[in-house]
């Protein structure tokens, strides 16, 4: 512990002295659209909206992929305790356009404060959170050590360590500043057994590790404004008469095999329609250019225009739909994973919509989300590209794939259906788990303290 605290005050004076470097960064990511435009003080810890009187738990997550998993835990928590005041932080512009029109009115939305000593304690000074709940994998020093400094309870939800993160962690000069911050935690609950055993290895106290699922699993419906949805099912019946694939998720470079395959698929499958789903909007309107300038009759979903004669690509460059346009295709290739240094992306919504679910190899701690499915139901998620080199085999196996599916319907039924019945063995009851394991480590504590001061 002593070297913990020793390492812990290096990293804090590092970050201290580093402070207006850090401001100076914030003013030019706000300059280049990365922070918001207005709200960006808030990285500071300087609050936009007040603090209500009570309990107040914050829940914090980094991008739009941990605070939609964060949502159904915060709603389930509202219901069982309806006075509880909750804060949800976030860190990305994306995951703040979309869960600013989806969170209820009561969540307080803010931006996350950056881990300088100065922005944790006037956050943590004004918001008086009675504990902090961080989801997978925000382990930063200043926060967790002050906040254990002012007796503010900690826990880790769905919680994973890169295998990266783990090698940089494990060494002797950070292994004694990780092993005091997890000591600092009330509650850990790995997302998977093997994730469990790397905060073991990490040194976290077993008592405080408890496994209830992956969140991931759990599905929460949003719904859609009346513009989206008339649009989603305008663009269902234009795709009636079509053979319908879609690739989600797709990062810069796997277009390319993306399109590849498209090409093949059309000289089999005049009917195709191809929906590309870019990782990232700006990447969608690249690749729509790009193709028509090249004579590709493209559509791109922000323009809302109906497909063409000879229309064959969709490109979707909006935020926050990818769930409900999962329901339009029987086939969905999961990208993040074609390509050496990705790891992959959630499959879980396009199994909960009864997809046949495709992906590459390069799936890092999604694996066990994989390994999870097949286990539950072989035919779940078919990976290619595992045995040679991807852009050569795991483009070949990615067509024979999609041609074996296109062309036998009692297949492909097979796929969708495994897809959807080992998404519902593996999603029910975690909210519930989730919420007795938060409720004995957490909020018994608080109603204890609303006891004392009563």
């Amino acid at each position: 512990m002593k070297k913990g605290l020793v390492v812990y005050k290096i990293y804090k004076a590092l970050s201290y002295g580093l402070s207006p470097l850090i401001r100076l960064h914030l003013r030019w990511r706000r300059f280049r659209g990365l922070e918001h435009p207005r709200r960006w003080p808030e990285r500071l810890g300087h609050p936009s909206q007040p603090r209500r009187p009570g309990q107040l738990v914050w829940f914090h997550a980094v991008s739009l992929g941990e605070g939609m998993i964060a949502i159904p835990v915060i709603k389930h928590c509202i219901q069982k305790r309806p006075n509880l005041n909750v804060l949800m932080t976030i860190t990305t512009m994306s995951a703040f356009e979309v869960l600013s029109n989806w969170l209820p009115s009561e969540i307080i939305l803010q931006f996350s404060p950056i881990d300088t000593p100065a922005s944790i304690h006037s956050f943590l000074h004004y918001w008086k959170p009675n504990a902090i709940v961080l989801m997978e994998s925000e382990l930063w020093p200043n926060l967790i050590m002050d906040a254990s400094k002012n007796g503010i309870t900690l826990a880790l939800l769905n919680a994973r360590i890169s295998e990266k993160s783990f090698k940089v962690w494990s060494g002797p000069v950070l292994l004694p500043l990780i092993s005091l911050m997890l000591s600092k935690f009330s509650l850990i609950v790995p997302l998977s057994t093997e994730q469990g055993i790397r905060f073991q290895l990490l040194q976290a106290p077993p008592c405080i590790i408890n496994f209830s699922g992956d969140l991931k699993y759990v599905i929460e419906d949003f719904g859609v404004n009346e513009r989206s949805r008339k649009s989603i099912d305008n663009l269902r019946l234009q795709l009636a008469q079509k053979q319908v694939w879609m690739a989600s998720s797709i990062h810069r470079g796997e277009e390319e095999i993306i399109l590849g395959v498209h090409i093949v698929l059309m000289q089999l499958q005049p009917n195709i329609m191809t929906i590309i789903v870019p990782r990232h909007p700006q990447q969608g309107r690249e690749i729509a250019k790009k193709l028509e300038k090249e004579g590709q009759n493209v559509v791109l979903r922000s323009q809302h225009e109906k497909f063409k004669p000879g229309t064959n690509i969709y490109v979707v460059d909006t935020l926050g739909e990818l769930r409900h346009l999962y329901s339009l295709t029987p086939i969905a290739v999961v990208g993040g994973s074609f390509l050496p240094g990705l790891s992959g992306h959630n499959i879980s919504e396009a199994a909960a919509s009864g997809c046949a679910i495709l992906t590459g190899c390069h799936v890092g701690h999604f694996s066990h989300m994989v390994l999870e499915m097949q286990r539950s139901n072989p035919l779940s998620v078919l990976q290619v590209g595992k045995t040679s080199l991807l852009l050569v085999s795991g483009k070949l196996e990615l067509e024979k794939a999609l041609i074996k599916l296109f062309t036998n319907a009692t297949l492909l039924e097979a796929h969708r259906r495994a897809a959807k019945e080992a998404f519902r063995s593996l999603s029910s009851d975690i909210v519930a788990e989730i919420w007795s394991l938060l409720n004995f480590h957490i909020f018994s504590r608080l109603s204890a303290e609303e006891t004392k001061t009563a």
